[in-house]
């Protein structure tokens, strides 16, 4: 074993190695000192032996001369250990099928909804009286000059009663890279949650709360050595929409990617991922059809289904008898009053979703789709690039062909470490998509360096092509033409990207170029996603959705609950940042803490989340879970078990 100071030499220049292509007037990451908190004069990045029970900036495990680390550990964590790695596939052996959701003792229910009675009937006596006796702070809330008040009682109640009590741990401002930790801005408040100020310090956490699922976004490597190049090639804007003067051969790279990635004919990109469910599903139905929609869906989904113009039902979620009886009925029926066959049906459904962590019953709605014969939208914002062994989402998980599925949509900003979304499907439906989607027309293009982050994190994942490949692929910079043409073979569309699809520019490393380093990085991913998923239940939480997904909801039930959570988990040493999710966002008496693990996060790190929880969830009485309980140590220890037998 080396010494500490041979130990310390290794990571520091593991570090330089990885802030290299710097240019020196850029300032670096500031990394840890020994206290959590750092303020802007101890921004430095050299290590020192003061530094060696500050895990968040070097492995506890020190470093073998074989392994080579081409990341600052700060963003991405060395982990060089094969035994923490995990393929995403389903088990075809098992039917699959999610479990049942675990219910907490009624005691539970009954002092949340007494707390939410206690919380309104607080609130509504203030409000009562504070109009009439303390009028300067609730003018907001009256008419003034004739004028009536923008924001009612009742549209603000919970944000001033419940949000309002806990502004320090929500919006949350940082800096930094959002990687394995995040830098968060120190602040407190004078006047009980109603403002926070900056106090000018900043401290280190662990990040379990960002969507940076592959931990592609980094400062540092392969994809940020292209966006840099983007700019100084291309600008960071092309100041137009698609329609317009806004559509460069970025774009058109991109979109040929995005197609060959997903496995279909076409795609087209949009700048939000939220504009592209809300303006593209009003491009695809109208008056006369039908939108068959999860009760769960996303609130983009909800936004373009009643844009649409389009009759709208609801299923419960993820629950394939109540499909299957809504279709029967719908179809059978008809269009109300007339009773007349619907123009079009489409299924919308989340491949996974966002609050619950629920896997979607793809096999199941496959099945459907051949007997009754709808059309089908898959929303794969969290599940492309995460799931499946070759990160293509859904399809590649359950391993089924793309084409089966009629339009799939995704984002950008989960596992790529950009932005933006897409829509993919036949060249026919893309074409017409591109005239009549709101994005195209009306919204401003993606700009080059976030299209820089999308081709290099995606061509890393799928691998690069470096001698020339016969394809039958022509490029447009028309808009609204299509940029792919069919390919021959499916085995082709899924295949590696050719060379000749990049911007000539752009150069990826070795380890990135040959899908090496993102095939690692989507096998961490799921093994961090079981093995927390499976920690948490083993300690005694109720934890909702699937063992593969990247989103594990823990669930807090009592809304008091969350902002002490919030603050026990940043006090923690080391501490940690999670995001808590309640009303309208879900039921109130369904709080919960949203952790997202990434590939970024070392088994140790993953252990420190379990270790913090497990202490926070017996004081805070959260452990209400049915299933074998197995003490902290036995569950760091029985990791690699633990994964595989879920």
């Amino acid at each position: 074993m080396p010494s500490a100071v041979s130990y310390l030499s290794a990571v520091q220049q593991a570090d330089t190695r990885a802030h290299s292509n710097d240019n020196s007037s850029v300032a670096s990451t500031p990394s840890l000192s020994p206290s959590p908190s750092i303020t802007v004069s101890s921004e430095d990045n050299a290590l020192s032996e003061d530094d060696e029970n500050n895990c968040l900036v070097y492995p506890l495990k020190p470093p073998i001369s074989k392994q080579v680390f081409t990341t600052a550990h700060s963003e991405f964590g060395h982990c060089a250990n094969e035994a923490y790695r995990c393929v995403p596939k389903h088990d075809y052996t098992k039917p699959f099928e999610e479990k049942p959701i675990e219910e907490p003792p009624y005691y539970i229910f009954l002092t949340t909804h007494i707390s939410l009675f206690i919380l309104r009937l607080l609130g509504h006596m203030r409000d009562f009286f504070g109009k009439r006796f303390a009028k300067s702070y609730f003018a907001h809330l009256m008419h003034q000059n004739g004028y009536a008040p923008l924001n009612t009682n009742l549209d603000s109640f919970y944000t001033r009663w419940l949000r309002g009590r806990m502004t320090d741990c929500l919006c949350q401002p940082v800096t930094g890279v959002p990687g394995r930790t995040i830098v968060i801005l120190d602040r407190h408040s004078t006047d009980n949650n109603y403002t926070q100020i900056c106090t000018g310090g900043k401290t280190r956490a662990l990040n379990i709360s960002s969507y940076n699922y592959l931990g592609f976004s980094q400062g540092h490597g392969g994809c940020s050595d292209a966006v840099k190049e983007s700019i100084r090639q291309c600008g960071v804007s092309t100041c137009g929409t698609r329609l317009e003067s806004g559509s460069s051969e970025l774009h058109v790279s991109a979109e040929t990617l995005v197609a060959r990635f997903v496995g279909t004919e076409d795609a087209l990109i949009s700048s939000m991922g939220f504009a592209t469910n809300s303006t593209f599903i009003p491009a695809l139905v109208g008056n006369g059809s039908l939108i068959i929609s999860d009760e769960l869906n996303h609130a983009s989904i909800r936004i373009g289904a009643r844009q649409s113009g389009a009759h709208v039902r609801v299923f419960k979620h993820n629950d394939m008898s109540s499909l299957e009886s809504l279709l029967r009925e719908v179809i059978s029926q008809g269009q109300p009053k007339t009773h007349r066959s619907w123009k079009k049906v489409l299924l919308i459904v989340e491949s996974v979703y966002s609050m619950e962590g629920t896997v979607l019953n793809l096999p199941k709605i496959l099945e459907l789709k051949q007997i009754y014969k709808f059309y089908l939208y898959i929303d794969e914002a969290h599940s492309i690039g995460a799931l499946g062994p070759h990160g293509r989402g859904v399809t590649d998980y359950f391993n089924v062909s793309p084409s089966s599925i009629d339009v799939l949509m995704g984002t950008f900003s989960k596992s790529f470490g950009a932005a933006g979304g897409y829509i993919a499907g036949p060249k026919t439906l893309i074409d017409g998509l591109r005239l009549r989607g709101h994005s195209g027309p009306y919204a401003e293009a993606i700009s080059p360096p976030v299209l820089a982050q999308i081709i290099a994190s995606m061509a890393s994942i799928m691998g690069v092509a470096l001698a020339p490949q016969s394809t039958n692929s022509k490029i447009s910079l028309s808009p609204v033409g299509s940029v792919v043409t069919p390919r021959n073979s499916e085995k082709e569309l899924l295949g590696m990207v050719p060379a000749s699809s990049l911007p000539t520019w752009m150069n990826l490393p070795p380890a990135l170029a040959d899908g090496s380093e993102a095939g690692v990085r989507i096998r961490r991913l799921a093994f961090n996603s079981r093995y927390l998923h499976a920690g948490l239940k083993k300690l005694g939480f109720i934890i909702y959705g699937h063992s593969s997904s990247p989103i594990v909801p823990l669930l807090l039930f009592n809304p008091g609950k969350l902002p002490t959570f919030v603050r026990m988990m940043r006090a923690y040493s080391p501490p940690i940042v999670v995001v808590v999710v309640s009303y309208p966002a879900t039921p109130f008496e369904t709080a919960r803490a949203r952790l997202c693990p990434s590939a970024s996060h070392t088994k140790e790190d993953i252990d420190t989340v379990l270790r913090a929880c497990d202490e926070v969830g017996g004081i805070l009485d959260l452990k209400h879970g049915s299933s074998e309980r197995w003490g902290i140590n036995m569950v760091c220890e029985r990791a690699v078990e633990l994964v595989h037998s879920v």
